[in-house]
Parts: structure tokens; sequence; C-alpha cells
């Protein structure tokens, strides 16, 4: 434990150039708007996704316009660090900019007519442009951090740090709003070809890309660096073939394929093999990508494994607060981005206010170590809510754990950049974002996993016991919990079963034999009505009620004016049948011979009636029997569609009360966070090389 908790040796290599506020300024501007470029990307996409499903097909595809791009970016992030250490950050993050732009043109133009079937259609070109976007998106992140680095020293380093992990925030607000928007709205004839709205979540980027170069190339300094030696291909090559097929797996496995497939488990070995190969490679290679020897630095260790289970955690809570809003609470689509505000603003203001205080005080460790804290206070607020739970409840909710989220958004790279030498700052930084993606990735695979695991546990606890919904945890649709009324597909399925029950019922009705044994031998039918179908059926029952009632009229008239009298005066005598009896002339009963041959004629004729009552009674019985149904229907499809979010928010609350744990993880490994102060030293005046 001593050795883990000694401060590393006094980092005193700084850059030996300044620049001029005007520099500075401009720079900034330029790497905040890259910056807002490849953060904006990872949320702007998922609201216009459905659209994309819907016009390019492919659902089967769905999850790898994401995971290309996450696949590309987080493979290639330590690899641009080392580069920008031997080239300079300059060149490296106009190379990302240039295939960002490049990929964001691409993905828009994916599945238009003049690219026919390259790579096999639409959605397998926006996969494979996606990635393009991701080779890009790897340098802006990384490029961005190690600038702020190389611009200043430590200690104001916290300052725009927090202020960019501000724009983050902002980005994770913007992004679902401003997707949602374009998809909606976006949709324009344009030099007389029409422009799908979605397709400008892609061509925004281009006109903000062409504002940054433009900014960069002019006025950002070269910062060229001292670091030399040569490409390590090999490491590059063992990192992607370790992290792609650990990647691969983790987003696979559980949903895909099974955890226990050969695929999976083939993946993992791979992974393994890789990764014991770039330990051997790397061990004494002075051009590693990424350096073994910056493990022995504490600070660089404990920051890297605290900020890899932080974003677990992060993941863990952000993934699944919208789908909670949106399935739960109502709250649409595109203004998902919006009900998340809270969260954002708590993450912002604690972003920007720690990363300040940091700067005037020069200690960092507090300010990691609390943040865990109050992150734990505010997801285990989140375990507390269900069904019921208002969008301002939630809200303040969210706006602490953005609070405790906040610091580690920046403090761990400021951390981490104040414990190497300026020569390692490139690989140092861009191996913090590495193990944050890794995270990030590791987070969504492992919670989304869960996910559908308590699903599967929580689901049959609330839903009630209907045939076809045994697989519920596979087939929910999350965003049609949204109507209360149950007015969603699955209320539509359940209404489309009780109207197809009916047309058996309907098909029994009118004597068919096979609907009739159907019936009788589905034990969820009541027994009132199987009784209606047996023996018969309902024609043999009114027959038989009609056979009595035509024999007590025919012995009554039998006897004469008696009879008739008793038949008028009996109040199960219907009123056509008094009608006809008052209309009688004394001589149809005044003889004994007459009044049979009456009561025969009587009889006759309400025997003859029989089809007709029969058609009476049934519709009768089955306008009952579809009112009912109709009835059972509309209160079944209610109690699914309740069910299916007690359910979720079940699942969910489990999910939050999971990355309890794992924040408690990362404040205990902060705990051992060495404890260095960051850096003032000033910088001598020197006139930077551009």
């Amino acid at each position: 434990m001593t050795t883990v908790n000694r401060p590393p040796a006094p980092v005193t290599d700084e850059p030996q150039y300044s620049f001029t506020q005007q520099e500075k300024n401009i720079t900034l501007i330029g790497l905040m708007v890259v910056f807002l470029l490849s953060a904006l990307d990872q949320t702007i996409v998922s609201t216009a996704m459905p659209r994309i499903i819907e016009q390019l097909h492919g659902l089967e595809y769905y999850s790898w316009v994401t995971t290309a791009y996450l696949l590309a970016s987080t493979v290639l992030v330590p690899i641009y660090g080392k580069l920008s250490d031997l080239y300079g950050r300059k060149p490296i993050l106009l190379i990302g900019i240039v295939l960002f732009l490049i990929g964001s043109m691409l993905c828009g133009m994916a599945g238009e007519s003049f690219l026919g079937d390259l790579f096999g259609g639409g959605m397998i070109q926006l996969i494979v442009f996606r990635a393009i976007q991701g080779l890009g998106g790897a340098a802006l992140f990384t490029s961005a951090f190690a600038i702020i680095g190389d611009m200043f020293p430590p200690a104001e380093r916290a300052r725009f740090g927090g202020l960019f992990g501000a724009v983050f925030g902002l980005s994770s607000v913007l992004g679902p709003v401003i997707g949602g928007f374009l998809t909606d709205h976006g949709s324009v004839n344009l030099f007389g070809a029409f422009i799908e709205g979605w397709r400008w979540v892609f061509y925004v980027n281009l006109p903000l890309g062409v504002v940054a170069l433009f900014m960069i190339i002019a006025k950002m300094p070269r910062l060229t660096h001292r670091a030399q030696g040569k490409i390590d291909f090999l490491g590059a090559v063992l990192i992607i073939a370790t992290t792609i097929p650990l990647l691969l797996a983790l987003t696979w496995g559980g949903t895909t394929y099974p955890w226990d497939s050969v695929r999976i488990i083939s993946l993992f070995a791979v992974s393994a093999v890789s990764f014991v190969l770039l330990l051997l490679a790397e061990r004494r290679n002075p051009d590693a990508i990424i350096p073994l020897g910056l493990f022995r630095n504490a600070t660089f260790t404990i920051s890297n494994l605290a900020s890899f289970f932080v974003n677990v955690a992060f993941i863990g809570v952000v993934m699944f607060l919208p789908l909670f809003m949106q399935s739960v609470q109502g709250v649409s689509a595109t203004n998902s981005g919006l009900a998340m505000l809270p969260l954002m603003a708590g993450l912002m203001s604690s972003s920007i206010i720690s990363g300040n205080m940091v700067a005037k005080s020069g200690k960092y460790k507090p300010f990691l170590v609390g943040a865990p804290l109050v992150l734990m206070v505010g997801v285990f607020l989140l375990t507390q809510i269900d069904v019921g739970t208002t969008r301002l409840d939630l809200g303040w909710r969210m706006f602490i754990v953005g609070l405790g989220l906040g610091p580690a958004m920046s403090l761990f790279n400021i951390a981490i950049q104040n414990a190497v030498p300026m020569s390692q700052l490139g690989i140092a930084t861009s191996s913090s974002q590495f193990f944050r993606q890794i995270g990030t990735t590791i987070g969504a695979a492992i919670f989304g996993t869960l996910l559908l695991n308590n699903l599967h546990s929580e689901l049959p606890k609330y839903l009630p016991n209907v045939p076809g919904l045994e697989n519920a945890a596979q087939n929910i649709n999350l965003g049609e919990m949204r109507a209360s009324n149950g007015n969603n597909d699955t209320g539509a399925q359940i209404r489309a079963a009780f109207r197809q029950q009916y047309a058996q019922i309907e098909r029994a009705f009118d004597g068919d034999a096979a609907a009739t044994r159907a019936l009788l031998a589905n034990p969820q039918l009541p027994a009132e009505l199987k009784d209606t179908l047996k023996n018969g059926g309902l024609r043999a029952q009114v027959h038989a009620q009609l056979q009595q009632q035509a024999n007590a009229v025919a012995g009554a008239l039998a006897n004469g004016e008696a009879g008739r009298v008793a038949l008028l005066n009996d109040p199960r005598t219907s009123a056509e049948l008094k009608t006809q009896l008052e209309a009688l002339p004394a001589p149809a009963l005044a003889t004994p011979q007459a009044a049979r041959v009456t009561a025969a004629r009587f009889q006759q004729g309400l025997l003859a009636s029989e089809d007709t009552l029969v058609k009476q009674a049934t519709a009768t019985a089955l306008t009952k029997i579809e009112s009912t149904l109709d009835a059972q229907a509309d209160k079944l499809a209610r109690q699914v569609t309740s069910g299916m979010k007690l359910g979720f928010t079940a699942s969910v609350t489990h999910l939050f009360a999971t990355s309890i744990w794992i924040v408690l993880v990362s404040f205990v490994i902060t705990l051992l966070l060495p404890v260095v102060p960051l850096r003032q030293g000033a910088r001598p005046a020197s006139t930077p090389s551009h």
C-alpha cells in the first residue's frame, strides 16, 4: 500500500514556448467546436435511427450503426496519441477532422441511388461510413485534451478541462433534440433533389467542421514536440486484435449470441491471447503505443482505473434514464434530450465549478473523492423512483447525479497530465480516453444484458397470465408503454386476439363443429358460455324451450275458452301471443273439436318461428359476448401496459442499485490516488512554431 500511495517524481519538463491571448482564444474556440462535433455525434444519431431503419431497411443491423463508430474510434485512440507525440498535435488533429468530415458526408449519402449496391446496400453503407467517421472521431477527443495540456500549465488546465466537460454535457442535451428536430422537420427539396431530414444529422457536421478547420489551420500553433522514436505497428495491430474481439463479444454476448456460444468464447479467447502478446511485445519496446512504464506511475494507473469504473456506472445510469422517461413517463423521443437537462445542468455546473476551484487551490483529490459520494447519493435516490414519479421529482434526483458525475469528466484527465512528462502527454491523454471509452463500452454491454435478465425476472411478476406474453422480455416494445390506456401495439394484438376468439364463437353459434370443439376445450372460456354451446348449442336450447311452450299453449287451448283465459293471465305469455289469443273469434274455441284444431294451428305456428327465434337469440347472445370480450380486451390491454411499466421500472431501478456498487469501487480506488498538487509553473516567453 505504501508503494501505491508514493507520489510520483516531480515533472518539470514544461513546453518551452508561450502564446498570445488571441492564439489561445481562437485555438480554444476551434477546439471546443471540434470537441462539440465529436461529442454531439455520439448522441445526435440515436433519435434519427428509427427513420433511418424505415428508409434503409435492415433492422438486424441496427446496433452496428453505433458499434462501428465506437469500435473504430476506441481502438485508434492510443494510436493517435502516440502519433501526436511523434509528429505534433496539429497535423494529427487536422487529419482527424478531415476523416470525420469525409465520414459524415458519406453517412449522409448512404442509400442514395448513385451508390447502388456498394457494400451490399444502404444500411451496410451507413455502417462502413460510420466506421470512417470513427477513424476521424478518435483523434478529436484525444487531440483536444492533449492540446490543452500543451498550451496551459496544469493549474490552468483544470479550468478549461471543466469547460470542456460542460461542452460534453451540453452535447448530451442538444444531440437528441437536434437529431429529432432535423429528422422530423429537415426534409427539403434542394436543387431539384429531395433530401430526407435524417441525412442532415450527418451533413450538419460539415459547416461546423469547416469553421474548426479554418481556425486551427490559420491560428493554432504547430506545437512541435521533442518526442523521438518510430511508429509501433506491431503494438497497433495487437491493440486492435485485443480490443475489437473484446468489444464484439461484449456487444453480441447474451443478445445476438449466447454467452457460452463458440463464437463468443472464441472472441474472448482471441482477445486474451492478443493481450498477452501485447504485453510481451510492449514490455521492452521504447516506442510502445501504450508504454507499460506509465503504469508504474500511481497517479496514471489509479486515475485510469477509477475513471474506468466511473464510466461503467455513468453509462448504467445515463443509458436507461431516457428509456424510462420515454416509456414510463411518456416523454417524446425529440424531447428526451430536454428531459435530461437537470442531469446535464448538474454535470456542467459541477464540472465548471470544480475546475475553477482546482485551478485556484491546486488540489484535485478532494473533488475526485467527494464526487463519487455525491454520485452514490444521487443514484440511490434514483432507485426509489416508481411509475408515479413525476418529471419534476425525477429531475432533482438527476441533478444530484450530475453533480457527482461532473468532476470525473475532466479532473482525472488533469491528474494524469499533471503526473507525466510533456514528452508522454499525448499518449497519456489518449490512454485515459481509451480506458474511458472501454469503460463506457463494457458498461453498455453489461447493463444491456442485466436489463434483459431483470426483465425476465420482473415482468412475470406484473404481467397478467396471458398466452403469448411468455417471451415479453425479448419482445417488449418500450416506446409503446407510453399509452396508459393500452392503445399500443400490444393492446392492438390483445384486441385482435379477442376478435379472433369472437369470430370463432360466431362460427360455433352458426353450427361449425370444429369451432365448437375448440371453444369447449379452451380452459379460459367461462362455463356459462360453454353451456350455451353444449348439446346442440343455442338452436337446441331454443328448440326445446319452443317445443315446451308450444305444447303448453296447445294443451291450454284444447280446454277451450278457459285455457285461453288462463294463457292471457299467465305473465310468461309473450305480448305477441296474447295479441293473437285476444284476436281469436269465439267459434274457434266453442266446441272441443274446434278447440283441438285451433290448438294444433297455434302449436304449428309457434314451432314454425324457431328459425326466427334462433336468429334473435343468437344476435342477442353474440352482442352480449362481443361487448364482454371488448371490455375484457380493454382491461387486459391496460393491465399489460401497466405491468410493462411496473416491470420495466423495477428492472431499471435494479440496474441503478448495481451502479451504486460500481461507484463504490471507484470511490475506494480514488482514495488511493496520490496527493500531488498541480504545478503552477510559468512558462518562459518565446515564439511558438506555426
